[in-house]
């Protein structure tokens, strides 16, 4: 079920990237950390997908996330931070990460948000990315946070 509110940067949330995309963009379902600010009059947010598979090559587009940054149920394995595949997506093709169930059985869902420390490394890696990684120190520092 897509989400009903507008995402904040850092919030990590199930992207749905099996319509409309074609190999070698995301063809399936994965998590992702929003990295735009709230647009009150927008239906889209720019994400940066997360992936348990290590990059070949590690390089200044690739962040290891901090467990602290991941819920519960992705605190299993290694996150990394894709910073090349930047995407604008449709808030319809997101969702909360499942936690689990209740009692009763109903699915939990949570909307948990990465660290500061993650964000700025996220958008460090988009800036370099986007053939920006240049730009002025400061664009990244804590006065760039949401």
């Amino acid at each position: 079920m897509p989400i009903t509110f507008k995402p904040s940067a850092g919030m990590v949330l199930i992207c749905d990237f099996d319509t409309g995309f074609r190999p070698p963009e995301m063809v399936k379902v994965r998590p992702v950390v929003v990295v735009s600010p709230q647009r009150h009059n927008g239906e889209t947010c720019t994400i940066v997908p997360l992936s348990t598979t290590s990059p070949g090559v590690i390089t200044a587009v690739h962040h290891e996330m901090h467990g602290d940054s991941m819920p519960a149920r992705l605190r299993k394995e290694r996150v990394w931070a894709k910073c090349d595949m930047l995407t604008t997506v449709s808030l319809a093709r997101l969702d909360r990460v499942r936690d689990g169930r209740d009692a009763s059985g109903k699915r939990l869902y949570v909307a948990h948000s990465v660290t500061l420390d993650d964000l700025m490394a996220i958008r460090r890696g988009m800036l370099v990315a986007l053939g920006l990684g240049s730009l002025s120190p400061h664009l990244t520092g804590p006065a760039a946070a949401p």
